[in-house]
């Protein structure tokens, strides 16, 4: 089974961005969403093993869209990662009473969310692989 990431964000451009580094340096199969209302039925219909969502967006927002996710039983295990530019210690609290897992502020960092995907995971070394000339964060927090 292929692991499945969905991307949520109103933006065009985050979206391909995010793409890009996924496709470049993992294996998974990549779905997306462009706002809130649309990545609970993606997820819904999708059933992704990660979700990483963009906090501001129409129709409703990532924090509102990750409690709706969590209150669905058939995704209550799914892994979310808030990625967004609202990094002010108000937007990262509600974005854990919200039900995410990790919260990652713009503009991203390539190695950085490559990482917090592997962890959140628990991807194995082939299937995620190290940007060239970074080092690889460990679990138990030695750099390879």
């Amino acid at each position: 089974m292929n692991t499945k990431v969905l991307l949520v964000d109103d933006s065009s451009t985050a979206l391909l961005m995010g793409e890009t580094v996924l496709k470049q340096h993992t294996s998974y199969q990549i779905v997306t969403a462009r706002d809130g209302a649309e990545a609970v039925r993606t997820a819904l219909a999708e059933k992704p093993d990660l979700i990483l969502m963009d906090v501001v967006m129409p129709n409703m927002d990532g924090f509102a869209a990750c409690r709706e996710i969590r209150k669905q039983e058939p995704l209550k295990g799914v892994s979310i990662v808030m990625v967004t530019s609202r990094g002010e210690p108000m937007n990262v609290e509600m974005g854990y009473q919200s039900g995410c897992n990790a919260y990652l502020t713009k503009p991203i960092n390539a190695a950085e969310l490559l990482e917090m995907v592997r962890m959140l995971l628990g991807t194995e070394a082939d299937e995620c692989t190290s940007l060239p000339g970074k080092p690889v964060m460990r679990e138990e927090g030695n750099i390879a």
